[in-house]
């Protein structure tokens, strides 16, 4: 953790959203990309990019975030902007509301181009503080978390709208949360867990291909148990204490 500051919210973040053609990130491609930089729970950058996703929009994907195949015709494909998205992954924190499925998406692109995600770098998933802090709301998607938290969402499922709102909750929560960076992953690594072996028939098979459309967006119920809750607050000496193995004799 020495590259990165004691203090995550003196970490550059990159919050990152796509729109796709599908939920397979093996088989689908972005159509879409939003990369918002927040540095002290402020946008200091925008960056969005429609991509020519080299096939025909399905309309389904279409219904969801109205980009048609006109709209993309003459945009560029992903690899002639694979080195600029790369380049605004470095040396930040990356951050986006049910990050399994963006950075799926991501990394594959990059791949495509020879290009890696930055596997080093810390990553946060407000969806994640979501499903604790509202544990007993029947969903918890972008728009209605930012709706509970009162955010105004002025274009829900376009890049760049996405990513920013996703940036605006995560510091919504910050109260809540450890101001810690390595306190703040821990925590999240166990709630992660609790909440993967609460959804097991919901999660993304071995390929990286999401079940349905309320998996991608983040949408199924949940309930945790008691070990991963501490009245409606993160507990971060709760998390430490319980990370530490028990003495043997």
């Amino acid at each position: 953790m020495s590259k990165w500051p004691t203090l995550w919210k003196d970490l550059p973040l990159a919050v990152i959203d796509v729109e796709t053609t599908g939920l397979d990130p093996l088989g689908d491609r972005v159509i879409e990309i939003g990369i918002i930089r927040f540095e002290h729970g402020e946008v200091v950058e925008t960056y969005g990019q429609l991509i020519n996703p080299e096939r025909s929009i399905p309309d389904e994907s279409v219904k969801i975030t109205g980009i048609t195949d006109a709209d993309v015709q003459d945009k560029p494909t992903f690899a002639e902007v694979a080195g600029e998205i790369h380049a605004r992954l470095q040396d930040v924190g990356l951050v986006a509301y049910n990050l399994s499925f963006d950075r799926s998406f991501v990394r594959h692109e990059l791949e495509r181009c020879g290009l890696n995600w930055p596997e080093e770098a810390p990553t946060l998933d407000p969806l994640i503080f979501a499903r604790q802090f509202f544990k007993n709301h029947p969903r918890k998607n972008l728009g209605t978390v930012s709706k509970l938290l009162g955010i105004p969402l002025e274009e829900a499922h376009r890049a760049t709208h996405d990513a920013t709102v996703a940036g605006r909750v995560l510091f919504a929560f910050a109260d809540r949360l450890p101001e810690d960076l390595a306190q703040l992953l821990l925590l999240q690594a166990q709630w992660e867990a609790a909440q993967a072996s609460e959804m097991s028939g919901w999660r993304n098979n071995r390929d990286g291909a999401f079940d349905s459309l309320s998996d991608a967006l983040g949408e199924q119920p949940i309930g945790l148990g008691p070990a991963y809750i501490y009245g409606d607050e993160a507990d971060p000496l709760r998390a430490l204490y319980m990370s530490v193995p028990e003495a043997t004799d």
